[in-house]
Formats: structure tokens, sequence, C-alpha cells
């Protein structure tokens, strides 16, 4: 029913656990760990260069939403990155989930659509939920799950990656359908790093085989990405005459601690529909209090409230995003997304 990724190398270079006998999820007398309500993700630190060493894997970055999908002796539960319950809104991955065969799980992946490379679709995926606001169900996504937090009754989060890979291989064995496993790729990083973005992906994500599930930004995981893509703040916008919707640019802030700084502006990426609802919905959230200090007289601040996904090239010394380009908006409930100022990219 879906179409499955494009490979980032040959087939023959895809890590595969060999399969073992299917697991009783009614197996007795097992010492059994409480199943969490939620587990805080393990997120990746944004680096300049791949890490180098054995004690790396390595797996295509996906352009999704982050989800984990808790498998309860009594349904499906599917969490965002923000905590918030979106299980009505994956539908098919929550089906999928259903029918995995065990009594319980916590899978942590991606949400994606595909496109017709088999590559991840930020846009079509936002699309198929109806857009920011919207209130469709996501019938096109894929679930790529690349950890295992808990199975069968035990908590893994204390165990090494390597091990929770092996389970999470041997779990998802073959499957095709809405729920994938996202492959563990080998090869040095810098040669993967160059055909991913030959193949127009993202990037790619390096995480130390050894170390446990580490909620947080550790450094445990590494993204390095082809093009920055990053979620802002829109913070205002600039008034044009000229510019379709009326929209020059939107002003654009990252997380500063409790508050927020200005990266820069965008005028890119966005068509006169986007355009239109933009400045109707912004205009809703005028404020006389910017949320950054700004002056200028075409200038229009509002409420930090919208989220926009932005395309960017790097940054300038003064700490402004390079040649921005807009992607869509993110969910309001997506919030927890949006780009802290000091996770700037370092070597």
């Amino acid at each position: 029913m879906s179409r499955r990724p494009k490979p980032l190398l040959q087939e023959d270079q895809v890590l595969k656990s060999r399969p073992t006998r299917p697991r009783d999820p009614k197996q007795p007398n097992l010492p059994f760990d409480p199943m969490p309500d939620r587990i805080e993700p393990c997120l990746a630190l944004l680096k300049k260069v791949p890490p180098k060493g054995p004690d790396w894997a390595f797996e295509v970055k996906w352009d999704g939403y982050r989800l984990a999908i808790h498998i309860e002796p009594y349904g499906v539960r599917i969490i965002t990155r923000g905590g918030h319950d979106w299980t009505h809104r994956f539908p098919v991955i929550a089906e999928a989930a259903r029918k995995l065969g065990v009594g319980t799980a916590i899978l942590d992946g991606e949400a994606v659509v595909l496109d017709k490379e088999g590559r991840s679709d930020f846009g079509a995926l936002q699309r198929s939920l109806g857009g920011r606001g919207g209130k469709k169900a996501s019938t096109e996504s894929v679930l790529f799950a690349f950890d295992l937090l808990y199975f069968d009754g035990h908590d893994l989060t204390g165990t090494e990656l390597s091990v929770r890979r092996h389970l999470l291989e041997d779990f998802l064995d073959g499957a095709t359908g809405a729920i994938q496993l996202s492959d563990e790729i080998l090869g040095d990083g810098t040669v993967l790093l160059e055909h991913a973005c030959a193949m127009g992906l993202e990037g790619i994500i390096a995480k130390h085989r050894d170390q446990p599930y580490r909620s947080g930004r550790t450094g445990d995981w590494i993204k390095v990405k082809c093009v920055e893509s990053e979620s802002f703040m829109i913070v205002g916008y600039e008034q044009s005459t000229a510019a379709r919707g009326g929209i020059g640019s939107l002003l654009l802030a990252a997380r500063q601690g409790h508050g927020w700084v200005y990266v820069g502006s965008v005028g890119t990426g966005f068509n006169t529909k986007d355009a239109g609802y933009l400045r109707g919905t912004l205009d809703k959230l005028r404020t006389k209090r910017p949320a950054v200090p700004l002056k200028g007289k075409n200038l229009v601040f509002v409420q930090p409230t919208l989220i926009a996904e932005i395309e960017f090239r790097g940054w300038t010394h003064e700490g402004s995003i390079r040649h921005p380009s807009y992607k869509g908006l993110r969910e309001v409930q997506d919030n927890a997304a949006v780009f802290d100022i000091n996770e700037r990219p370092t070597g």
C-alpha cells in the first residue's frame, strides 16, 4: 500500500539481523517493568560533518513528524514529540500497530509521506493532514521506526542501541506497510552524506551504538543535513503593496532561553494562496509589543504563535539564516520543534 524508500546504497549494504522465533506476548512468569505513559525523545545534535569510527551507526534522516507509538494491552496511542495524542490523525499507522502481534511496545520513529522517488516530502505530509490547523487524518503516511524503547513488558531505554536495534529489526523484519524499519546503512559517514545529498535526501543521522536511550540532545545522536531545514517562530511580517497577499517577507525568531531572538526574514517559497492565508491569520495575531526588538515603518508584529518550516543555506556571522525559503507551517502542538539558537551547528 505504500512506497518503499529509495535505498541510500545497494541492497546488500543494508544491515539486517537474523530473524528469531516469533515472540509470545503472553509469556508468563517474566519480571515486567511498568509501561511509561510517555518517554521524552532522544534528539539529534546538529553537526556540520558526520562522526567517524566503528562506534557509529548511520540512517537516512526523514523529514516528517516525530512520533512514539504506544502499543498497550487495550489499544494504541500515537504521541507527538511535544506530548500530544495524535492517534486520530494517523489511523493507518495505528491500525498497523494493532496488527504487529505484540502485547506491549513503544516504537520511536518518524511519520512521513513519500514521493515517487521514495523520498520523504514534508509538504505532502502537511497536505495529507489538511495543512496547519487542519482536521484531516493522514491515510498516506508511513512510520519509519528507528528505535524500540519498550517491548513485551520490558523497559529497553537502559540498554545500548545495538541491542535495541537488534530487537527492532527482528520485530519488524520484512514489514512493508504503514510501519516499516528505518534501515541502518553500512559505510563511511562522509560518503553516505554525499550519496544522500546526490539523491535529494535531507541528510543522515549518526547514532552511537553503545549508548542507552537518553532523552534530550545529549550528542548520542547526531544529524548532518544536505540543506538545512528548521522550524522558526513567525514574529511579524513586512508589508508590501507589490507582493502577493501584501506580505513582502515573514520575520522569524528562534528560541533563546525563555524568549526569542531574531534570525532574519523569508520572502520566498510561498505562493499567492499561502500568502493570503498567512496574512489573514497573522493579522488576527497583531500586537504592539514585538517579541524581538526590531524597528521599521512597514513592519507588523504578531504574537509568537505560527511556526514556519524554513529551508536555508547556513548562518551568517551576525546570526541570521542565509538564503531562506518557506516550506510550510507546522502545527501549534509541534512547538517543541522550534529551533533553539544554542543548537546552531558546531564542527
